[in-house]
């Protein structure tokens, strides 16, 4: 803290303006006497902040050794497997820890395919009869609805709006070909048809109409053009009521209509939903099928949405929904169940393309087949490669810690031979995690496996100059791993004196909430926070001393002057008694005469 002597607008707060003393720097000096433990709190405090901030790295690398060790610590993880396919289009595999090690030959005979209820043909013609003459365009009930504007037949444009019947389409046809070619309606085919002597040439680049692609009127360089199906469609806007459906869907009468598919039951109203929304319905539920219309054939389909050989269960309840649309008149087109077999044995089943241990029999194991006719093999390994990972994550993490700790419990000497400690030099605390940690690496558990029986055996050694690990021996390792790996296992696993089990207590106990670094971390905050009181209290000491040395050396001053003004008017007056002229006395020459008279009589 720096101590300054504050000043105002008072000539007599001016140092040693009457005194002729500089009693500011008097008091700076004071001040600073005074200051000079808190430069020592100052750095007290800023060593527990360091400390506290040590303690947190500890905390941090040692959460990262302690999720290698709990890794290292689960049997399970050593039983981890891998699988490799010797034709990865046949199938995919997957194994989980603890499948047995081997080689499986899948073939493949014809994969699972899903049922699909395909419904009868669901909309009406566009006419019960062959007279067309009141069927208007807007009205027809075409799979796409006809739109206005100009198509061309012969090179003639013909023009048409949609309040036009479709006769009267066949009669403009006939005009502007001057007859060559005329136009009919056959309703037991539900087709259209142009006629002519000459070959027939249908449409041009300007046309705005889509009437010849809406009938289904396509070029064959014949005199004759037929639709290629039948025309009459269900229209998927309109409401139900108004679908153009061959029998017209009923709700009950109420709007309340009701059908099941599978069991699981869907409403619908016919004056207000339409067929789009009646699909949507059935999709979105738990019926587990998805339902489409199919223009090109005019039917509606159900398929499951899971494979193999299942029905698909259909009820009107209220209406007749099911009926209309066709669905419960149609046919069940069954799905395929998988079939496979294992290393040339008998022929398996799945209902689904996904085979897994109720299946196969092979626990653990689960295979997507993706096409059929073919073989594949595929190879159980034990996952050495992760494993692997894992340990060398754990020897770089123990490393991690042990340089963190020697570098803040080290002392360093410069070259003119000045020795510098660490944060954490001759901390106990500290000083023997490191130790604790490299005793137990360094141990050869009891009720270890002949081959590997502490890390050594892993290639992975001790560093004689500090307490970190080497890189682990690749080879080493990998020749333990492939050919002892229950053994390596037993070295990290062991529930009584496993690596990793006694590294785990160690640890948890270090980093848990009232573990020995949170212990310590919790002091360091605690002493930073009474250093800061302190600190805190002596600022207010020292400005409240500031004040009070201000105000009297101030009082001083004063005092100084009022006799300094006593002392020039004595001399005036003495100095000037004799003359007759003599001025009237200052109040204060007067106080100081009459004080003189009462006491000289």
């Amino acid at each position: 803290m720096s101590a300054t002597s504050s000043t105002s607008s008072s000539p007599l707060q001016l140092s040693g303006l009457a005194s002729g003393i500089d009693w500011t720097s008097i008091v700076n000096e004071l001040l600073t006497v005074e200051a000079a433990p808190e430069t020592q709190m100052n750095a007290e405090e800023s060593t527990d902040e360091q400390k506290k901030a040590g303690y947190q790295t500890i905390g941090t690398d040692l959460a990262a050794l302690s999720n290698d060790i709990k890794t290292l610590s689960n049997p399970d993880f050593f039983a981890s497997r891998t699988t490799s396919l010797s034709d990865p289009t046949v199938a995919s595999a997957t194994a989980a820890s603890g499948t047995s090690v081997g080689n499986y030959t899948f073939a493949v005979t014809h994969l699972a395919t899903s049922s699909v209820q395909v419904g009868a043909t669901a909309s009406a013609k566009l006419s019960p009869t062959n007279d067309v003459s009141s069927l208007v365009l807007s009205g027809a009930g075409f799979a796409n609805p006809v739109t206005a504007g100009t198509f061309t037949v012969n090179g003639q444009t013909i023009t048409i709006a949609t309040s036009n019947t479709l006769q009267s389409v066949f009669n403009q046809i006939s005009t502007a070909t001057s007859g060559a070619v005329t136009g009919s309606y056959n309703a037991s085919t539900d087709e259209i048809t142009l006629s002519s002597s000459s070959p027939i040439t249908l449409g041009s680049d300007t046309d705005t109409s889509n009437f010849l692609q809406t009938a289904e009127l396509y070029n064959n360089g014949t005199g004759t053009v037929t639709s290629t199906a039948a025309l009459g469609g269900v229209n998927l806007s309109n409401t139900l009521n108004q679908a153009n459906l061959a029998t017209p869907i009923s709700d009950g009468g109420s709007g309340a209509g009701e059908f099941l598919i599978n069991g699981v039951p869907i409403t619908f109203d016919a004056s207000t939903d339409s067929v789009t929304d009646v699909l949507q319905r059935i999709n979105d539920s738990a019926a587990g099928v998805t339902a489409t219309y199919n223009s090109l054939n005019n039917q509606f389909e159900l398929t499951d949405t899971t494979t193999g050989d299942v029905g698909i269960s259909l009820q009107d309840v209220t209406g007749n929904f099911l009926a209309a649309t066709g669905l419960s008149g149609g046919t069940l087109q069954a799905g395929k169940n998988l079939e496979y077999s294992i290393n040339g044995g008998a022929t398996l089943t799945s209902q689904s393309n996904t085979i897994d241990a109720g299946s196969s029999g092979i626990t653990g194991l689960s295979i997507t087949a993706l096409s059929a006719g073919s073989s594949t093999t595929i190879s159980v390994n034990s996952d050495t490669s992760t494993i692997s990972s894992a340990i060398n994550s754990f020897v770089a993490d123990y490393n991690t810690a042990q340089n963190y700790i020697s570098s803040q419990t080290a002392t360093t000497t410069s070259s003119t031979g000045t020795v510098t400690p660490g944060l954490f030099t001759g901390n106990l605390d500290v000083e023997n995690i490191a130790f604790a940690l490299r005793q137990m690496v360094d141990a050869t558990p009891s009720g270890g496996t002949s081959g590997v029986e502490n890390l050594n055996d892993l290639g992975i050694a001790s560093n004689g100059n500090d307490n970190t690990l080497a890189t682990p021996d690749a080879t080493t390792l990998d020749n333990a791993l492939t050919n002892n790996l229950s053994a390596v296992q037993n070295l990290f696993t062991n529930s009584t004196n496993g690596l990793a089990t006694t590294l785990g207590t160690y640890v948890t106990g270090l980093t848990a909430s009232k573990g020995l670094l949170a212990t310590d971390e919790g002091n360091m905050t605690s002493e930073a926070q009474t250093i800061a009181t302190s600190i805190s209290t002596l600022q207010a000491k020292i400005a409240s001393d500031q004040t009070t040395l201000d105000n009297q050396f101030t009082a001083m001053e004063t005092a100084i002057n009022s006799i300094n003004t006593e002392k020039e008017y004595l001399n005036a007056y003495f100095n000037g008694s004799s003359g007759s002229d003599q001025s009237a006395p200052t109040a204060a020459g007067s106080n100081l005469s009459s004080s003189s008279s009462s006491s000289g009589g």
